[in-house]
C-alpha cells in the first residue's frame, strides 16, 4: 500500500515592517489553488510539549467587524470538532451558547 499524503500550502506577502499585505492558500487534494484569504488561525497539538503552537495572522484589509465574524464562527466550529472528537455533547453545547453570547455581544446576532 503506498503512502498517501496532502499538503496545504500558505503564501504570506509581507509589508515592508513585516506586517501581512496578503495571504493565500492552497491544498491541492481538495482542489483549492490560489485562494485568497484576509486572516488565518492553524492551531498545532505538539505531543511532546503536550501544548498547542499557533499561528494568528491577518492582513491590512481584514476589518474590526470581519474579525469578530471571524472568530465567532472558529468558536462554533471549535465547539462542532469538540463534540465529535469527543462525544461530550453536554460541553460542546455549552461552547456554542458562548458563541452565541458573543456574537450577540458583538451585535452580529440579535437575542432571541
Amino acid at each position: 500500500m503506498a503512502d498517501r499524503s496532502s499538503e496545504i500550502k500558505f503564501t504570506i506577502t509581507l509589508d515592508e515592517n513585516n506586517i501581512p499585505e496578503e495571504i493565500e492558500w492552497t491544498a491541492e487534494g481538495a482542489g483549492i489553488e490560489s485562494k485568497k484569504a484576509k486572516s488565518l488561525l492553524v492551531s498545532v497539538w505538539d505531543p511532546e510539549e503536550q501544548e498547542t503552537l499557533k499561528v494568528d495572522l491577518w492582513t491590512k484589509e481584514m476589518y474590526v467587524e470581519d474579525m469578530k465574524k471571524f472568530i465567532h464562527q472558529t468558536l462554533m466550529l471549535m465547539a462542532d470538532t469538540y463534540e465529535k472528537a469527543t462525544s461530550e455533547e453536554g460541553l460542546a453545547k455549552e461552547m456554542r451558547e458562548f458563541g452565541q453570547d458573543f456574537a450577540e455581544k458583538n451585535g452580529l446576532i440579535s437575542r432571541s
